[in-house]
């Protein structure tokens, strides 16, 4: 008999494959996950509103595709300096003391594939194997995964009922192997802002305590009610922030994955090593039309505001109608309800809304500990699907 070689290598490839260590405990991403479940529903032609993912529905502003076509005309194809564009990096510092008083200069500034690529070089560059980073909670779950990835230890903290934080619940859970803080706000998932009152007990502690923060200000531009205060901005916390931000939300750029990251210069330098040996530099064109959506677009961005502004209040209204407890949020796209009061099996209740009525959000127990009867709610999407979804949950539960 003629044995089946091309079965047999296939085969012996299979077993020879093992899942290295590091990614063990590594998950999937919740929030893709959720998307994914829809997405699979929608191919078979169910007719899913999608209120789970995080990404704007407006197109991206025309500017910012005209210019990145004439940055392809003109030859921006090649490599970039590693660290980004220098007019990029002038025209970031330049919104940052414009918008917020803060001083940043271009070489305390590194481009990046994304903001969520900044959080993995941030996390990189300043931990050592079983470093511990104090995370409060709830939070985006790419957070707790990036942290183990980068060989850390993510350390859950649960905020209040109102999702406020406690300044004693973190000091406590400081130990000798605590690196840094990971801050977020507006938050995600609960659309929480911090007041300077809040900043200023966290920031004492990150400096009795010889901290590093690492602020993850993505949606630093979608704020409803109060002000965005930088965490740099904070008396003493600048040489200690790390600021992750990027293009995604503001200027509706989520494909185009760019962002950025400002900090002290000694730690960018060792952020910038990481850049050098994965990404090498984000894409030059993309780059090049970045500049203009910071100088030419704020228009765009206040319209946006506007608009998302409005569809909260439609969501929050339509939750207290239904008798959920829900935080109103200041900022960022989401809610992040409890179930428990108004289903009797509140872990399932993201599950079953999918499956029943083919309303798609994030189940809550991606989030931390604590939070599987919670899950969370974008109001990303048009005030049509958004007033839709409310009335399909509303029969939903007048039925169960």
């Amino acid at each position: 008999m003629f044995k089946n070689h091309t079965y047999t290598n296939r085969y012996s490839m299979m077993n020879a494959y093992r899942p290295p260590k590091r990614l063990a405990n590594i998950g999937e991403s919740a929030t893709l996950k959720a998307a994914e479940k829809a997405r699979e529903l929608r191919a078979k032609g169910v007719d899913v509103i999608s209120l789970d993912v995080g990404e704007p529905d407006f197109p991206t502003p025309k500017p910012i595709i005209e210019a990145a076509y004439r940055a392809l005309n003109d030859g921006l194809t090649k490599y970039s300096q590693s660290q980004g564009l220098i007019e990029l990096r002038d025209a970031i510092s330049d919104n940052l003391r414009r918008l917020y008083g803060i001083e940043y200069l271009p070489d305390e500034i590194i481009i990046t594939p994304g903001a969520k690529m900044g959080v993995f070089y941030a996390l990189t560059a300043i931990l050592d194997e079983g470093d511990e980073v104090i995370i409060p909670t709830p939070a985006w779950p790419s957070y707790f995964d990036i942290t183990k990835f980068a060989g850390g230890k993510p350390v859950e903290v649960m905020t209040g009922e109102n999702f406020e934080l406690f300044p004693e619940r973190i000091d406590s859970s400081v130990t000798e192997k605590t690196k840094a803080l990971l801050l977020n706000y507006p938050n995600n998932p609960t659309g929480v802002l911090y007041d300077r009152r809040d900043l200023e007990k966290i920031a004492e502690i990150v400096e009795r305590r010889n901290l590093l923060v690492i602020s993850d200000e993505i949606y630093c531009r979608l704020v409803y009610d109060g002000e965005f205060i930088p965490f740099s901005k904070i008396s003493g916390m600048k040489n200690r922030t790390i600021i992750v931000n990027g293009f995604s939300k503001a200027y509706s750029m989520t494909g185009w994955r760019l962002g950025y990251i400002c900090g002290p210069k000694n730690i960018v330098k060792e952020i910038l090593k990481v850049q050098q040996q994965t990404a090498t530099h984000p894409t030059t064109f993309i780059q090049k039309a970045a500049v203009t959506a910071l100088k030419e677009c704020e228009k765009y961005v206040e319209e946006m505001v506007k608009e998302f502004k409005f569809r909260r209040d439609i969501v929050y209204k339509g939750l207290r109608e239904m008798g959920f407890k829900v935080q109103k949020a200041n900022g960022a796209l989401y809610f992040f309800p409890n179930a428990e009061d108004v289903y009797s099996e509140p872990e399932k209740f993201s599950e079953h809304l999918l499956e029943k009525i083919a309303v798609n959000t994030t189940p809550g127990a991606g989030f931390g500990k604590g939070y599987e009867k919670h899950f969370r709610i974008s109001y990303a999407t048009s005030r049509e699907k958004i007033e839709e979804a409310i009335l399909r949950m509303k029969k939903f539960l007048r039925l169960h």
